[in-house]
């Protein structure tokens, strides 16, 4: 039985293998957007971090939604606030943001 050579890796014993392309190509990024806080470092386009403070049993209870629905506690939250402001401008007309 002749000794097995391992200098080349797996690759060598299995044969050559197309090339697969994973992940993200090289150079494709998300659009540009520009970053004008710390907040929306790593974040998509249109989002930022925000930090609030919550009652822990509704914490646990929008939680326990995303889990069951299984969506992010993110995405329960952002279609709790599209609700509540959809129904804050049908009783009091659309929002005005104040002056910055």
């Amino acid at each position: 039985m002749s000794k097995k050579d391992f200098k080349g890796g797996l690759d060598s014993l299995l044969g050559e293998s197309p090339t697969v392309g994973r992940g993200r190509p090289k150079g494709a990024t998300a659009p540009a957007r520009e970053t004008t806080k710390t907040s929306q470092e790593g974040t998509k386009l249109s989002e930022t971090r925000a930090t609030f403070i919550v009652n822990e049993d509704q914490l646990e209870k929008l939680k326990a939604i995303a889990y069951w629905d299984r969506l992010m506690i993110k995405d329960v939250v952002a279609k709790a606030f599209e609700e509540y402001i959809a129904r804050y401008e049908k009783k009091s007309g659309e929002i005005k943001t104040p002056a910055k």
